[in-house]
């Protein structure tokens, strides 16, 4: 009796293969867990330094703008002594400010207010009748940067010598300046960190992925195919996990930023509320701070990009 024929062998071996091996399967998997991660590591070292650039474009915008308002503003300090009318040297160094071209206005602090300056430093309910505190007027100056502030300074000197004394805040603004140049500073210096961590990660994840697809590289080689085709391949894969790790971190970021400005605003009307707006400003980033969050997540990815094609090549050498 003739034996029933043998079922018919399959038209292709494709399904038996590993899926690094199928037909038209991409030489980098696109879609893993440790793709997944990569792109996970990538967007939250892209957030922490766009954190980072944005708070150092507030710190900067608000130190501008402190530097702004207190270089508008100078102090004329009157010394009381002994037989002199401390009431008629306020007036004579105010009619010497307000004779000086650029001085859009005077504000004399009466005895009460300079008492009252000195309350951080001595308390307050103290009686200070008999103490000489110095008197003070001080000028707002125009926009325009029209003042002479040294002829002020020679004409206060020769009216009232050792009694008046000029103060255009230099050495506040000098070290304001220092204060918000540190902290830029430091910000780029973490982003800089942040980025050279993310480096190293894509590094690691590159070396995993050619020790992982070391027998199709080997069948590549064996092909045909060099090292500049092998690279670009790595290349493209790992400059798409950055650009999508940049793009969330990026965002996120950017709706951190939309929602600590809400916040601020909606607690401006409190006492916390005005003290965050005295030492921030309106937390507002601005279109160079956003414009540095998204620039950070272009460069996460070219980073990613750029060392996966530095590790591939290294690896193959």
């Amino acid at each position: 009796m003739a034996s029933s024929p043998s079922p018919a062998a399959p038209a292709t071996a494709e399904p038996f293969l590993p899926p690094t091996l199928r037909r038209n399967a991409p030489l980098v998997p696109t879609d893993s867990a440790a793709s997944r991660s990569l792109a996970a590591v990538i967007a939250i070292l892209t957030f922490l330094a766009a954190l980072c650039a944005g708070a150092a474009e507030i710190a900067a915008t608000s130190a501008s703008e402190w530097q702004g308002s207190v270089a508008r503003e100078v102090t004329i300090q009157i010394r009381p002594g002994p037989g002199r009318d401390v009431e008629a040297d306020i007036a004579r160094a105010e009619a010497l400010a307000r004779a000086e071209p650029g001085v859009a206005g005077t504000r004399v602090f009466s005895k009460a207010e300079a008492e009252r300056l000195l309350e951080p430093w001595l308390g307050s309910g103290l009686d200070l009748s008999d103490l000489p505190v110095p008197r003070l007027v001080t000028l707002r100056l125009s926009e325009s940067p029209s003042a002479d502030l040294k002829h002020l300074r020679a004409a206060l000197a020769e009216a009232l010598p050792g009694v008046a004394s000029l103060d255009d805040h230099a050495l506040w603004l000098q070290r304001l300046s220092t204060m918000a140049n540190t902290f830029v500073g430091v910000g780029i210096a973490v982003v800089a960190l942040v980025l050279v961590a993310t480096g190293l990660a894509v590094a690691f994840a590159t070396r995993g992925a050619m020790a992982g697809n070391r027998e199709v590289v080997e069948v590549l080689h064996f092909v045909g195919a060099d090292d500049d085709f092998i690279a670009r391949a790595f290349q493209r894969r790992f400059f798409g996990l950055g650009l999508r790790g940049g793009a969330i971190g990026a965002a996120c970021a950017v709706a951190a930023f939309a929602l600590a400005g809400l916040m601020a605003r909606a607690w401006r009307s409190g006492p916390a509320g005005q003290e965050l707006e005295a030492l921030f400003g309106s937390f507002h980033v601005g279109w160079r701070g956003y414009a540095s969050v998204l620039l950070i997540g272009v460069i996460a990815s070219v980073v990613t990009g750029v060392v996966s094609r530095l590790t591939v090549r290294r690896f193959l050498a």
